[in-house]
This record gives structure tokens, sequence and C-alpha cells, in this order.
């Protein structure tokens, strides 16, 4: 990244390997100006109130909050004034992109390492606060115990989980490890007639689940 007059702010893979058009895709579909660059955003202003965001109805509190993250990220951007963007081949930034490389780096792994949480969560077919209470979750945003206790709402003695089970009740023991609640996916498998281990985590949950239903 040079000056970021030559780079598109939400179509080019500019920060992080995946373009933001993606990565917030629901603040590219409310932004007012889809083609500005890093340049002009940066000029006008990303911070939390800039002049760069201009979106066509005001944010929502959850969608603040993946502002909020986005924002997070642009700090650590230092563009370079008097310096043209380029493109450069990461494996190998002192010799540029061969052909031989790239095919070591293909043939090398056994499958991409994509992840498609974003995309399976915020898809078209999935009714808008079914994909709100998910990317909630998959962040550990939810008002569980443990964050309200974090955030000061809760005194630190009311983190346990309300059956008595002696867990703390976060979204990962809440919805998978919990020996009262954890034992509803069991009967809900059942009934949908899965087979497979139970999963460990929140996100291996949420694949399972997500391909065991034909996969979007």
């Amino acid at each position: 990244m040079g000056d970021g007059a030559d780079t598109l702010f939400w179509h080019d893979p500019w920060l992080g390997g995946v373009p933001f058009r993606v990565r917030f895709r629901r603040h590219f579909d409310l932004a007012v100006d889809k083609s500005c660059t890093v340049s002009h955003m940066e000029s006008r202003g990303w911070e939390v109130g800039g002049a760069g965001w201009s979106w066509r109805r005001r944010l929502w509190v959850w969608e603040e909050e993946m502002l909020g993250e986005c924002i997070i990220l642009l700090r650590s951007v230092s563009l370079q004034f008097n310096v043209s963007d380029t493109w450069r081949w990461q494996l190998d930034i002192s010799a540029g992109y061969t052909v031989s490389n790239a095919y070591q780096l293909v043939t090398s792994q056994d499958s991409p390492q994509v992840d498609r949480a974003e995309a399976l969560v915020w898809h078209k077919h999935v009714p808008l606060k079914v994909s709100i209470f998910a990317w909630r979750l998959l962040r550990n945003r939810l008002p569980t115990r443990t964050n309200l206790v974090r955030r000061g709402i809760l005194s630190s003695d009311a983190a346990g989980c309300l059956p008595g089970c002696g867990g703390n009740k976060t979204s990962q023991h809440l919805f998978i490890s919990c020996d009262f609640y954890g034992t509803l996916w069991h009967k809900v498998r059942s009934w949908l007639g899965i087979l497979g281990p139970d999963p460990l985590n929140v996100l291996d949950h949420f694949y399972q689940f997500t391909y065991s239903a034909g996969g979007l």
C-alpha cells in the first residue's frame, strides 16, 4: 500500500487479504459511495464519526459494533504519500510472482483454508434476526452472564450457570459444554437423523449444523 489512490476501499483485498465488501458486507450494502478509494476514505476520516462513513440510513446498534471491528483494523494503516500503490507476491517479495512458486503453493495444501463463516451467517436466505444472533454468538457478543459481569452490569458472583452445573455461563459453556443445556443438541441431532461426533467449540458446532442442513 502506497498512497491509496489506486486502491478501491471496498472492492480490493488491500487489508487482511479479503475485500471489505465481503468481510463487512452489511456495511458495503449500506454505504452510499461503494467505489471510493482508500486515500479518499482516509482523507475524509475513517475513525468513529468520520465523514468517510456515509450510510443510506442510520446504523443499528449491532451494525455499529461491526463497524467498530473495521475501524480497529484501519488504525494499523499508514499510507505512504507520493508513493504509488503496487501489487506484490507475498511468497517472494523480492523476486515477485513466478509460476513455479504459485504451483508449489497450490499443491502443498490439501484444501483451501478459507473461513466461510461470514458468508454463511449473512446468506440471503437466512432471516436477518437469525444472522444477527449467529454473528453475535460467533464473536462472543451475546449478553451471557460472563459478558455482563465483564461489562460491570452484574457482580462477579453472578457468572455461574443457572442450573448449578458449576461452570461460568459463557457462550461456549451455554451452547456446548453445559450438562443441562448442552444435552439439547444430542436430541436435535437424533431428531434430524444426524450422526457424528459432538463439536468441541461454537464455530465447529455452527459448521456442523449448517452443512448437515444441506450447506449454503
